[in-house]
């Protein structure tokens, strides 16, 4: 059985999201269809991509992921339809691709080349991405839906500042326990330490000198960090919401101080 996984803007008050299922199950019935996430703040790709990167590799190669975001139709709009690391991924080209790739190549890349249906001009969403994605999961060839192309279209992300004894980084996600994910790697976090020990600075002067394994190492309330399923370092409280106790938002600084 073919799985599509959906990943939108779309909310749970409107029809919206029902529509979009509909149109999938109306090309494709026998589809298994996975929610990730319609909770996406509107327009947001750098949230989307965040989430996707982080859960499309859990789900069986040959998955097609559909993202619902920014796909509003306007002049010189585009959409394309890839293929990265086993799985396909379709949307429109309004950077989010080069944010999953990151610094690797698609296996394929093409436009999507199917003509607009007047009636869902507005919703292209359950229109021309809908049909590339059924095509894609019915077990048909990515290329017959349109010319190959190089690349997406790109789109700058703010990276890590690395100086020798300083990570200046930044808050990129919060979770909906209001853990606060940053841009650092645990690889780039352990290239930089080289041992050493730390302190972690953010916003209020506060600061972390320890790093945590999970989340109930300390005290009910206390703040922690760690780097969690994501790869990510994380500032939490245990049962707790970090970003709200301490301040910390989306965009905020935050800096790794390593100390002989």
């Amino acid at each position: 059985m073919s799985v599509i996984t959906l990943t939108t803007d779309l909310g749970y008050r409107d029809f919206y999201q029902a529509a979009l299922k509909g149109s999938i199950i109306s090309l494709l019935p026998d589809v298994r269809l996975i929610d990730i996430t319609h909770e996406i703040p509107s327009f947001n790709i750098q949230n989307a991509a965040f989430v996707i990167q982080n859960a499309y590799h859990y789900f069986p190669k040959d998955t097609v992921h559909l993202i619902g975001i920014d796909t509003v139709f306007q002049e010189g709009s585009r959409y394309i339809a890839m293929k990265f690391n086993g799985h396909y991924f379709v949307g429109a080209d309004n950077g989010i691709f080069s944010l999953i790739l990151g610094e690797n190549k698609a296996e394929d890349l093409h436009e999507i080349e199917i003509m607009q249906d007047l009636r869902f001009l507005h919703f292209p969403l359950a229109d021309i991405l809908v049909k590339a994605a059924c095509h894609i999961a019915s077990g048909k060839d990515i290329g017959e839906l349109g010319s190959k192309i190089d690349a997406p279209l790109q789109k700058v992300t703010l990276l890590p500042i690395i100086e020798s004894n300083i990570i200046k980084g930044h808050v990129s996600y919060i979770d909906s326990f209001g853990n606060v994910i940053s841009n650092i790697s645990k690889d780039l976090f352990n290239q930089v330490q080289k041992g050493r020990n730390f302190i972690l600075h953010f916003k209020r002067n506060e600061s972390i000198n320890k790093m945590s394994w999970h989340y109930n190492e300390v005290s009910e309330g206390e703040k922690l960090c760690l780097f969690g399923i994501s790869n990510y370092l994380e500032i939490a409280i245990n049962k707790g919401n970090a970003s709200a106790l301490l301040g910390l938002y989306p965009d905020e600084t935050i800096m790794i101080e390593f100390i002989a």
